[in-house]
């Protein structure tokens, strides 16, 4: 090993000045101090340092970044492991819970299973409950109706015997005694009301004998509180007796009953009979549809009657009342009109002659107005001679007048100079 001299070329080049082989060492003493450029060495010292820190840096970075991604590695695993333990830990729960579950359930179904049947027996019970109180009400109303069918069996059974002992009682009383009777009931069944039903009402025997000779039995008659009669009825009670041989039916007394109610004055009239009894159609308020306003009714219904046509009659009445209102208006429209029509024509005549007036009126004031124009001018003319006048007045004196009477003018001046002397 021996020391090669060299030589600068330049920055990046040193030259060989003798031979040399591997292992020899540069003598860089032999470089000429002329030959030495510093910035050039510093140069390329510094180049030589930056290239090797560089090495270095990329190295020591190659080195992190292995430790860097061996690291990762690790944290990988070691998050991959663990992921596996917390896996395994998660099935096992996961299992757990499944069996909890299915534990559960099957207890909750047999819960479920066994509330549905409690519920069921309940309700079957309540049913079953409700069934023999149903039960229990129909043989109640099953019993109450026996015990009503034998009540009304034993009330039938008694009104029968009540029944046949009235016609018993009956064929034994005389045909003029059962009408007394009736007569009677109708009297009593009035005066038991009277005071609450019929304060204004009056109700008694028909004594008066009209002018062909007959009379009803009783009659009915009300009025308001203005003394205004509402109502009134002609009774006529009819009965017979089974064993009597002369039989009578209703419709024999319907015309007489008429005649009576037309002589006596009343608005209606009722047949109270207990003439064929055995036929039905009689055995309710039946009206007489052959003559007017008239019913027969049976003694039950004697009241009944009174009360029905009171009402009919009141509402009658206020109708009246209303149709007696409505016709005032229409004779009051009426007055009205005739009234609006007779000042019509009476103001059109009116009008007519004063405007016929009025005309005649004008032209008098038109003759005037010419007749005072003319007396206007006259005036005017007037006036005007008098305003010469005046102007011949002012004008006038003793020497005018004295010009043409020589003697008159003297004795004036004669007068004149006594005065002045």
């Amino acid at each position: 090993m021996k020391k090669v001299k060299v030589s600068i070329q330049d920055e990046n080049t040193l030259v060989l000045l003798e031979d040399g082989s591997k292992g020899d060492i540069i003598d860089l003493k032999s470089i000429h101090e002329t030959d030495i450029d510093k910035t050039t060495i510093t140069n390329v010292v510094n180049s030589i340092k930056h290239d090797a820190f560089n090495a270095e840096l990329k190295k020591e970075k190659d080195v992190i970044e292995r430790e860097n991604n061996l690291k990762l590695e690790l944290k990988e695993k070691e998050w991959a492991d663990r992921a596996k333990e917390n896996s395994s830990e998660k099935d096992k729960e996961i299992v757990a819970l499944s069996s909890k579950l299915e534990s559960v359930a099957e207890m909750t179904e047999a819960n479920v299973k066994l509330e549905a049947l409690q519920e069921k027996q309940r309700i079957e019970k309540e049913y079953q409950e409700k069934i023999n109180e149903k039960d229990t009400e129909i043989n109640n109303i099953k019993h109450e109706k026996e015990l009503s069918e034998e009540k009304l069996k034993e009330q039938i059974k008694s009104t029968e015997t009540a029944l046949v002992s009235f016609k018993e009682m009956r064929s034994k009383m005389s045909t003029k005694m059962i009408g007394e009777s009736l007569e009677v009931h109708c009297e009593n069944e009035f005066n038991r009301i009277r005071h609450i039903a019929f304060p204004n009402a009056s109700f008694g025997k028909d004594n008066t004998i009209s002018e062909s000779g007959s009379k009803g039995d009783y009659i009915y008659r009300e009025i308001d509180e203005d003394g205004n009669e509402i109502l009134s009825i002609m009774f006529e009670m009819k009965n017979e007796d089974d064993a009597t041989a002369t039989k009578k039916k209703n419709k024999d007394f319907f015309k007489e009953l008429d005649k009576d109610r037309q002589e006596k004055n009343c608005e209606y009239a009722v047949l109270v009979s207990l003439l064929e009894k055995d036929n039905e159609y009689y055995d309710d308020i039946v009206p007489i549809h052959e003559y007017k306003l008239m019913y027969s009714i049976r003694p039950q219904h004697f009241i009944t009657i009174i009360g029905f046509l009171r009402q009919a009659n009141t509402k009658s009445q206020h109708l009246r009342r209303e149709i007696h209102m409505l016709n005032n208006q229409n004779v009051d429209v009426s007055n009205f009109e005739a009234n609006m029509n007779a000042f019509k024509e009476g103001f059109s005549r009116n009008y007519a002659l004063a405007s016929t007036q009025f005309s005649k009126a004008i032209e008098e004031i038109d003759t005037t107005i010419d007749h005072l124009n003319k007396v206007k001018d006259n005036l005017l003319k007037s006036d005007n001679n008098l305003r010469l006048a005046n102007n011949k007045a002012t004008d006038l004196s003793i020497k005018r007048l004295t010009s043409n009477s020589p003697s008159v003018a003297e004795a004036f001046e004669k007068v004149n100079e006594k005065k002045k002397k």
